[in-house]
């Protein structure tokens, strides 16, 4: 049983707020105990960012990009192939454009060149003519590519957000928000929120008005929630106001691909953190994935409304065709699993293949490691040479894990949670032991198993359009920031039915209030339906707003239901 919020502190929330107890006590439950942090945290402010200056080098960065601006030089700003890397490269070019300066922006081709800053992306800076190359969510750990372009006669700055290695690059900046000798405060700052602490202190230093940076915003939360960085603190100010913004967004690339999701926003109906992580985050992820990621930078940084829709179009296509490959992945690596999966023994798998996409296995991953709960690496082979990706859950380091394996890889970078490798086909199984080996030291003997943490039990009658109006505030959610869990105990189920795809739609009910529920694609994972009407249950569920025709219902979106103790 989830632990009950201090009853003195949601008496206080709610005298000097004046808002509905569940409200109340969700604040008092994630930590918000006090009348300040609760108004803070509801409402935050701008002004609340820290400053950029304190980030190690950037200072140094922005005042050789202002250089670079007054005298025209070229800046080449290099991102990565995800929608981090891609918007983060779309901000700084267009920032350095607007005031006054000269700038492309590339992104590597992920089967050609893979991925972070190489040797290619060095040739290509080159020929643009850069004077300054500047790395977006890559670069900390590409050291031979680093001195190939300063020997070339570039000034390189690299501005990154992954973990570095234990030898920073020799750039003229390095702007991380961890490496060893940063002390900025916010440690979880993705690459294009890297890159705009950057452009805040080069607009600063040509004397334009902080103001003019918030534009920039829709990018900012776009690569933010996409990148599933912890949204509290400071990214959930930037996320928040960037959500505005790519509501209201006039860059006709983004707005054409917004159209195309079917998302139609508007001001009474505002984009939120869901249709970023799967509507519009996919659709540029799956330019890098399956098709050409300079196709989806193009798109962020087009002003011709013609051509935004044709790039729109294609980023579509190459999204119906990343569903498939991605599908057809999947199914091979859990065929694979089948061989060579052992859930009582195993704490962590290594699976292999040949000629899989590399494009889809971070996704294939991802797909593993909601089935088993345990951390994995999917290796697609080409030849000899593979490319991995790896994904973890909380309880697990992934790239710690991954460097202290690191004598068997090529290469690899990434940050806790996600991780990229390349691996040589005679190194696999070397590997396989070494990682699964740290696992089973580091998860333990029992087995690990998904966990739902809920915030607050919620009487039916609490539920109501001002409750849902006020949890809006709570937002957005993501990592850090979950949407809110709440449960509904000793209830009873009416007309329940099991829709196609195994959704479970039902009525639950107490004491004369009763809220209309759907579990996707829960009729396989709890009772029978027959067995849950027999008694009182308890059911777990997220709130949600269905609007039809107009006419706005409430919903609980159910995530677990178990019969009541």
């Amino acid at each position: 049983m989830q632990p009950q919020p201090d009853p003195d502190a949601v008496r206080a929330l709610q005298g000097g707020l004046g808002l509905p107890s569940a409200l109340c006590r969700l604040l008092a439950a994630r930590g918000h105990r006090t009348i300040g942090e609760a108004r803070s945290f509801l409402r935050p402010m701008l002004g609340s960012l820290h400053d950029p200056a304190g980030l190690t080098d950037a200072d140094r960065a922005a005042r050789r990009l202002a250089r670079a601006v007054a005298q025209r030089e070229m800046v080449v700003v290099h991102g990565d192939y995800d929608v981090d890397g891609i918007s983060g490269a779309a901000l700084l070019a267009a920032w350095i454009r607007a005031l006054g300066g000269r700038a492309g922006a590339i992104v590597p081709d992920r089967l050609e060149h893979g991925y972070d800053l190489s040797s290619p992306g060095v040739d290509r800076a080159a020929a643009l003519g850069a004077a300054v190359l500047v790395t977006v969510d890559c670069g900390i750990v590409a050291l031979d590519p680093v001195r190939r372009a300063v020997a070339s006669g570039m000034d390189v700055i690299v501005t990154d957000h992954h973990q570095p290695g234990p030898e920073l690059p020799p750039a003229l900046a390095v702007v991380n928000p961890n490496r060893p000798d940063c002390a900025y405060r916010n440690k979880h700052l993705c690459g294009a929120g890297v890159a705009f602490k950057v452009g805040q202190l080069l607009a600063a230093a040509l004397g334009r008005p902080q103001e003019e940076g918030w534009q920039y915003l829709d990018l900012v939360a776009l690569a933010t929630i996409a990148d599933q960085v912890e949204l509290a603190g400071e990214n959930r100010v930037l996320a928040r106001y960037g959500l505005r913004a790519l509501t209201q967004t006039t860059r006709p690339g983004l707005a054409a691909l917004i159209r195309r999701a079917g998302l139609g926003p508007g001001p009474g109906n505002p984009l939120d953190s869901a249709a970023v992580a799967f509507q519009l985050g996919p659709r540029i992820n799956a330019a890098g994935r399956v098709g050409d990621a300079t196709a989806a930078l193009r798109l962020l940084l087009t002003d011709d409304r013609a051509e935004a829709g044709r790039l729109a179009e294609t980023l579509e296509t190459s999204n119906r065709e990343r569903r498939s490959v991605e599908e057809r992945t999947t199914a091979e690596a859990l065929e694979a699993l089948r061989d060579e999966y052992e859930p009582s023994r195993d704490r962590a798998v290594v699976v292999a293949g040949d000629d899989w996409h590399p494009g889809v296995i971070g996704i294939v991953a991802s797909r593993l490691v909601e089935r088993i709960c345990r951390p994995v690496v999917v290796v697609a082979f080409d030849g000899d040479r593979g490319r991995g990706s790896a994904r973890s859950i909380p309880s697990f380091d992934l790239h710690a894990a991954i460097a202290a394996c690191a004598g068997h890889l090529e290469r690899f970078g990434g940050h806790h949670q996600a991780a990229g490798l390349d691996i040589e086909r005679d190194r696999l199984s070397a590997f396989r032991e070494a990682f699964c080996s740290l696992a089973r030291r580091t998860l333990g003997g029992a087995e690990p198993r998904p966990e739902l943490r809920a915030d607050l039990e919620l009487g039916l009658n609490e539920v109501g359009p001002d409750l849902c109006r006020y949890l809006r505030h709570v937002g957005p959610f993501g990592r850090g920031n979950p949407e809110p869990v709440f449960i509904a105990r000793r209830v009873h189920l009416a007309a329940p039915k099991v829709l196609k795809g195994n959704h479970l739609k039902f009525r639950m009910a107490r004491n004369g209030a009763s809220l209309g529920a759907i579990g996707f694609r829960l009729a396989d994972r709890v009772p029978p339906v027959q067995a849950l009407m027999e008694g009182p249950v308890d059911v777990a569920f997220n709130l949600m707003e269905n609007t039809f025709r107009g006419h706005t219902t409430i919903e609980a979106k159910t995530l677990d239901i178990r019969p009541s103790p």
